[in-house]
């Protein structure tokens, strides 16, 4: 009888360890994309800074792919606070996401980053 208690303890144990680690991974990709994401967020607004110190009448390109196009300076700081509330949003998304509840084998833990 305490060899199948020890068995069950040890199956639920390894279970646990499987889910933890699943969870860690999950949460330190959440982490990376909002590193990720931060990054983008502070290349925009330094962007949007240095733009809004140009005189109206410079020309501004935009660039796509291999190449650039030629835009309006509105249109250029739409594009980038587009960028920064687009990165707010998945940055919030993410750490909502990141910070739970899980439950392990009857046992209730709270993950957080």
């Amino acid at each position: 009888m305490a060899a199948s208690v020890d068995l069950e303890l040890k199956k639920a144990f390894s279970e646990l360890q499987v889910k933890m680690i699943d969870t860690q991974q999950k949460v330190k990709m959440a982490d990376l994309q909002i590193d990720q994401l931060t990054r983008v967020q502070k290349h925009a607004k330094l962007t949007h800074a240095e733009i809004a110190t140009l005189p109206d009448n410079t020309r501004l390109y935009e660039g796509v792919g291999r190449m650039f196009i030629l835009q309006s300076k509105e249109e250029i700081n739409n594009l980038l606070t587009d960028k920064q509330k687009t990165a707010d949003e998945k940055i919030k998304e993410l750490e909502v996401s990141g910070v739970g509840s899980v439950v392990f084998a009857g046992w209730r833990t709270t993950v957080s980053r």
